[in-house]
């Protein structure tokens, strides 16, 4: 058995090792053009060969040359992030130009004297069509009504507790689940708000920038001073636009939701409001 294996190994590499010539020949003369003797085994190692260097020098081209931009996901950290904020920045003008352009069609309408006109009413079902439908409440709809306008009654009262509050047209900062509230017990005087990583996060009102930092507890941290006494603070930032004494306007990007911090578990937004030294509830004010 064991010289059976040995013959056809030793037939493999003779075949391997014979020479062969590859001829190239004129078709109407029969002349030798090209000749060429190789064998199987240096036939495979030139392949072999050619095969390494066409890798290395595809690398090299990828790897050390402008190439290497036209690969989607090759750009570097500091690529990424300027085109973050380049696309931002487009964002934040194309809003601007559009505000601007609904503006200037405003003055345009009101020079031109173009009013807006009453809408007709319904016309009246003569048809006898819906004469019979049950029009009355439901018990639970009624239900649902008495809630409702308790609801709104509380809501009410929370506002008128805090004077000036009440007429502020808060911008929601980041869209997303909220997975803590606001508990004054906890000493958690904010929302955790969980969304999409590198999400941007908007200011909540006109305001001045206060302060941007870092602290190992809420990493990248950036506060906005608004009037009434009023502050909201963001934390767990992984990039601040922002710094010190910028002025913002409300559902303007002023960050992007990280990481960051020792009590971050996740990418998400701390979001708080603080008015007249006291932290407030957002939810109170904020749509989420």
């Amino acid at each position: 058995m064991v010289d059976k294996k040995n013959s056809r190994l030793k037939r493999i590499g003779a075949f391997l090792r014979s020479k062969y010539r590859l001829v190239i020949l004129n078709d109407n003369t029969f002349g030798e053009k090209i000749s060429l003797r190789v064998s199987p085994l240096g036939l495979i190692t030139g392949i072999f060969a050619i095969t390494i260097v066409m890798t290395t020098l595809v690398i090299t081209l990828v790897a050390f040359t402008p190439l290497r931009e036209y690969i989607p996901g090759y750009g570097t950290i500091a690529e990424r992030k300027q085109i973050l904020s380049l696309s931002l920045k487009a964002d934040s003008m194309e809003q601007a130009l559009e505000s601007r352009s609904a503006y200037m069609n405003s003055i345009l309408n009101v020079l031109n004297e173009k009013f807006e006109t009453k809408t007709a009413k319904p016309k009246k079902d003569t048809t006898g069509k819906y004469a019979k439908v049950n029009t009355k409440a439901s018990a639970n709809d009624l239900e649902f009504r008495t809630d409702l306008e308790q609801n709104k009654t509380n809501s009410i009262a929370t506002k008128t507790k805090y004077k000036g509050l009440s007429e502020l047209i808060f911008f929601t900062p980041v869209l997303g689940l909220i997975t803590s509230s606001f508990n004054l017990s906890e000493n958690h005087y904010g929302i955790d708000i969980v969304t999409k990583p590198d999400e941007t996060i908007k200011s909540t009102l006109d305001g001045t920038v206060l302060f941007t930092g870092f602290s190992a507890e809420d990493g990248n941290v950036i506060q906005v001073q608004h009037s009434n006494n009023l502050t909201s603070i963001y934390k767990h930032n992984s990039t601040v636009f922002k710094k010190t004494g910028d002025r913002v306007k409300a559902g303007e990007a002023i960050s992007v939701v990280g990481n960051t911090g020792e009590k971050s578990k996740g990418p998400h937004l701390h979001f708080e409001l603080w008015f007249d030294g006291q932290p407030i509830n957002p939810q109170d004010f904020v749509a989420f």
